[in-house]
């Protein structure tokens, strides 16, 4: 298995089809308490958009996609969910210094197969996120929602600490900060 950088519309589509398997909206109730779930949906052309401001970060294990992290740069803010979560970097303080002031971008979601979960994988693609950006980012901020205690442990072992608890029409959820400085 190789944690790298996407390089093809075809991997791209991979963590498509991946994020699909393991949206809230397709998982039973046991399931999502289980192993987690990913919340937002995106199509094709945003996921490009995306890669081309900053490649994602997937793990390939014979040539399929079988986990991703993805970066979403905040000029991409375009996510209708994650609207409230960037409103509230204009008035949060971390570190006596308001968050937006900070060079930061999203971890726009994180995702495991089922068959390749409690190996080490989500480490090591925040490890890839770290060696690859932190030399252009302060820190890397993330939301996860209240109810997915898998991710939210996840992160907290990673060294996100979470900054603030809002609920918005949608759900609760936390906001996370990873401090690469």
């Amino acid at each position: 298995m190789t944690i790298k950088l996407t390089e093809t519309d075809h991997e791209l589509k991979q963590i498509l089809a991946l994020q699909q398997l393991n949206h809230f909206e397709n998982l039973l109730e046991a399931k999502k308490k289980q192993n987690g779930f990913v919340t937002v949906k995106h199509d094709f052309d945003l996921l490009a958009k995306m890669n081309s401001k900053a490649k994602q970060v997937i793990a390939v294990d014979k040539g399929q996609v079988v986990a991703y992290a993805l970066v979403m740069l905040k000029e991409l803010n375009i996510i209708p969910v994650l609207q409230p979560m960037f409103e509230k970097f204009d008035s949060m303080l971390y570190d006596d210094k308001i968050v937006s002031d900070y060079e930061f971008y999203i971890m726009g979601q994180i995702c495991v197969a089922d068959s390749h979960k409690r190996q080490g994988i989500f480490h090591q693609l925040y490890q890839k996120h770290k060696e690859v950006y932190s030399s252009q980012f302060e820190i890397c901020l993330t939301e996860v929602s209240s109810s997915n205690i898998p991710s939210m442990k996840a992160h907290e072992k990673v060294g996100f600490k979470s900054i603030l608890k809002y609920a918005d029409h949608n759900d609760e959820w936390n906001i996370l900060l990873w401090d690469w400085r």
